[in-house]
């Protein structure tokens, strides 16, 4: 129980575990990937070498999954499964801690248009991993479209392995969408309470923010400005653009893929501020890639099964990253889409907190809470220029497909709601079959529910007590009888085991 837990090895999460074991605390960093670095700092999986190392006192497990968190006497029980979901020699392990840091990330999100199904049509995040991780193009024609800078980077790593980035298409406005006043940000405001010592830490801010202030434009357009490496980045993009004389064409979006086998050309056209097309603004493009990328949505599957408070799509924090639950905190784009650096500012907060919790005697780590306060504004001014319209509703045919995993059109759920009045997420599931998938959700869920008018569209296919698939055998063995009495006592690994497929 005495060390920390850190799930997640991205910007955030290696923070964190810098951050605790420099406080003297040992960690156990957890993720996914086979190397460090996360979305953010992809490595390539093919040259074997390693650019991140940790400090003494962290142990890594690589290529694993948390499953599942549950509460204990003291903390909580984090159940991960490691090795490939339908390899051999998958190992099942629980540990318990009473300091976890959740560092989870974000997926892309994906608008559905006519077409999207095809082959050859994929996530901005995708065509990034497959080019930063593999080397390899999505297609030798790309068409980027979304919102948000996540698009330049992408258009830069597509033309390092090669590819002929036919356009970037941003579908807002983004000098306006800085100057209009009155939006909400999607970063979150500081939430007072959590443990006593991460209390303390926050207690000895004198500068915390005041709830509300974040929507103010005018601060939003000083967050932006004032982050001198953030402008060295956009000009750089930018300067990469013009020398591969990329167009960079704003209210404009890919509304339709064709093809027989797979995308053969898109169908590109204007929009409106509401992102309604304008009429007779349509034209085709030939292309074998379309990449899309609507910014993010937070993978907050374990965060609600730990049950922390969410609002408006993101964790609630306090200015320590402790959440509403004793014991586990939260850092990165759990908390709001703010970039690498305002998350490994994060992640120092929550590592540091989690350090204290644990009854380490650590020193405020200053620096990063007054980079976490300009990195908020940065994100407040980001997400008040790239927000999502509705008006992409109606790029939809009846036919369009909105689930992908089950095959659900947009007919069947708007039958689903108007016919058979399924008016929550439960009702909307068994009518209609969305989110019932392989996926659970994920890809699907937060455009299902702004169709379907459910509240909270940001969370609400994201209570899942099971986090990731895994096999009956791994579940029935987490709930043996003779698995728990050794997973109740102080060793961290408290049980080990191979998968039986």
């Amino acid at each position: 129980m005495m060390r920390v837990v850190v799930i997640g090895a991205g910007p955030a999460g290696m923070a964190a575990a810098h951050a605790a074991a420099g406080a003297g605390v040992p960690v156990l960093l957890i993720d996914s990937e086979a190397k460090l670095g996360g979305q953010y700092h992809r490595q390539s999986a093919t040259d074997g070498t390693e650019k991140f190392a940790l400090p003494d006192g962290v142990e890594y497990w690589a290529e694993s999954v948390v499953w599942a968190i549950e509460p204990i006497a003291g903390g909580h029980r984090v159940h991960v499964s490691t090795g490939p979901a339908d390899g051999p020699g998958r190992v099942s392990r629980s540990v318990n801690t009473a300091a976890l840091v959740l560092a989870t990330g974000a997926h892309d999100r994906a608008l559905p248009f006519p077409g999207w199904d095809l082959p050859g049509v994929v996530t901005a995040g995708a065509a990034q991993a497959l080019a930063k991780g593999q080397g390899v193009a999505i297609g030798q024609r790309v068409l980027l479209s979304g919102t948000g800078p996540f698009l330049l980077p992408v258009a830069a790593s597509l033309v390092d392995v090669g590819a002929r980035v036919e356009a970037v298409l941003e579908a807002n406005t983004v000098l306006t969408g800085w100057l209009r006043p009155g939006e909400e940000s999607a970063t979150t405001e500081p939430r007072r309470g959590g443990r006593h010592t991460a209390r303390a830490l926050a207690e000895r801010d004198t500068t915390s923010r005041q709830p509300g202030k974040l929507a103010d434009w005018s601060r939003q357009l000083s967050g932006a400005v004032t982050s001198p490496g953030k402008a060295a980045e956009l000009a750089g993009y930018l300067g990469l653009l013009a020398r591969q004389r990329i167009p960079y064409r704003s209210r404009q979006a890919v509304i339709a893929a064709h093809g027989d086998d797979r995308v053969e050309a898109a169908t590109v056209a204007k929009l409106d501020v509401n992102w309604r097309v304008v009429p007779g603004s349509q034209r085709d493009v030939e292309v074998d890639a379309v990449c899309v990328g609507f910014g993010f949505t937070p993978q907050l599957e374990l965060a609600t099964a730990v049950g922390c408070a969410v609002a408006d799509g993101f964790v609630t924090v306090d200015i320590s990253q402790a959440t509403s639950v004793a014991g586990v905190f939260a850092a990165g784009e759990l908390t709001g889409i703010g970039g690498a650096v305002l998350s490994e500012h994060e992640g120092t907060v929550a590592g540091t907190a989690a350090a204290i919790a644990l009854g380490a005697r650590v020193k405020r780590p200053s620096k990063a809470l007054r980079h976490i306060r300009t990195g908020r504004r940065f994100a407040a001014a980001m997400a008040a220029a790239y927000p999502v319209r509705s008006g992409w509703q109606s790029w939809l045919s009846d036919d369009t497909l909105v689930c992908r995993c089950e095959e659900v059109s947009c007919r069947e759920l708007r039958s689903a709601v108007d016919e058979h009045r399924a008016d929550g997420v439960r009702a909307v599931k068994l009518v209609s079959r969305a989110g019932l998938g392989r996926c659970q959700g994920r890809i699907c869920g937060r455009n299902v529910a702004e169709l379907a008018g459910l509240p909270e569209p940001g969370s609400a296919f994201a209570r899942r007590p099971i986090a990731v698939p895994i096999r009956l055998a791994e579940l029935a063995e987490a709930d043996s009888p003779q698995a728990k009495p050794a997973e109740l006592a102080d060793s961290p690994e408290t049980d080990s085991r191979e998968g039986t497929a």
